[in-house]
């Protein structure tokens, strides 16, 4: 038994190697400028709270939420904000960046010819989009709770379920790029996104969409993000975010692993 169970682990601890030197080299290669573009990613998300969640929430008033809760707007919008925030940050890096690395920079075609494989590339350039991703997550619960809009322990709950939305929507991010052509595809994945922002029961309850819509709309990887950190943020518990949680590890486990097959294709022909 011992002889069949120690080659595997061994090889998944190799893997594991190799994926921590991807992430590795990107930290490596990091400009101090970069630390800034870092930084302004947390801007656009507390700017949309500030100006709808707080301004346009001082005209709306309190929400009720499908569970009976009765909640400010801010404490509303806020988690969907921070749903989108960890949304961007895993797909700046898993999109635009690992196209530019993939495409034009031809970097991962030099990495091929050592041990990595592509399952192991992808797998580090998502664990390193996760690190911006992280990052806006933890910045951004840090001013719910200074602005009083959820409670310290719901944050330290919130943030790993932040987490899981950036993994997926990083690996969603990564098939995506594979299927790309030219830097011009981007405008339809900025629209796409966007359009996500705006229809994901972000600025009003997915309840209150006309039935059709409702139902595409609590379809979207965007929409179940937001369920299940509004919930967290909001204390309001539910067997919903049990299929909030398989949703986003689905769509993780499929993204990582057609984006992985995608370049093993064009890498190795």
């Amino acid at each position: 038994m011992v002889a069949l169970v120690l080659p595997r682990l061994l090889n998944v601890a190799a893997a594991s190697r190799r994926s921590a030197s991807v992430a590795e080299r990107n930290v490596a290669a990091l400009k101090p400028v970069y630390w800034l573009l870092l930084a302004s990613g947390i801007v656009e998300p507390l700017l949309y709270l500030f100006s709808i969640g707080v301004g346009v929430g001082a005209l709306i008033g309190d929400l009720t939420l499908p569970g009976g809760e009765v909640v400010t707007y801010a404490a509303f919008v806020a988690p969907a904000m921070l749903a989108s925030s960890a949304m961007s940050g895993a797909l700046s890096e898993t999109t635009f960046n690992f196209f530019g690395k993939m495409k034009h920079m031809k970097l991962y075609d030099g990495v091929i010819a050592t041990p990595v494989r592509p399952f192991e590339i992808a797998l580090g350039e998502l664990g390193w989009a996760m690190v911006r991703g992280s990052a806006y997550s933890a910045a951004f619960l840090v001013v719910m709770v200074a602005m009083g809009l959820t409670t310290a322990a719901r944050a330290v709950v919130a943030f790993p379920a932040a987490v899981l939305v950036g993994f997926a929507f990083g690996a969603l991010g990564m098939t995506i790029s594979t299927f790309m052509r030219s830097w011009h595809d981007f405008d339809l994945l900025a629209s796409a996104q966007f359009t996500l922002f705006l229809f994901s029961g972000t600025f009003i309850p997915a309840q209150d969409y006309p039935s059709v819509l409702r139902w595409v709309v609590e379809a979207s990887p965007l929409y179940r993000a937001v369920h299940l950190i509004r919930g967290v943020s909001v204390g309001t518990v539910g067997a919903d975010w049990v299929l909030d949680v398989l949703y986003l590890l689905g769509a993780m486990t499929v993204g990582l692993l057609v984006a992985s097959r995608r370049m093993g294709r064009l890498l190795y022909t």
